[in-house]
């Protein structure tokens, strides 16, 4: 799946669903709902948080809110990049 450029690779598709974002070769993040709470972290697994959410899947993504969600998710982490 690609968004604003950047290359999500799907790690778990449920409980927790999880991404690693990749923009070129780079990791620039990972990305985990678990337990109700969406978590953007730069630049990988226990980085630091730059977005959060609350969506209404638990452990997963509605389908009615996966791409709004990981659109957020992806502009936050290149919102770090560039800083």
């Amino acid at each position: 799946m690609d968004i604003q450029g950047c290359k999500l690779v799907q790690t778990c598709s449920t409980y927790p669903e999880q991404y690693d974002v990749f923009k070129g070769k780079v990791q620039i993040g990972y990305l985990r709902l678990r337990y109700g709470e969406f978590t953007a972290e730069y630049p990988d697994c226990d980085g630091e948080t730059v977005y959060t959410a609350e969506p209404e899947g638990d452990g997963y993504f509605m389908d009615s809110e996966r791409d709004f969600y990981l659109e957020k998710a992806v502009c936050a982490l290149l919102s770090k990049c560039e800083h």
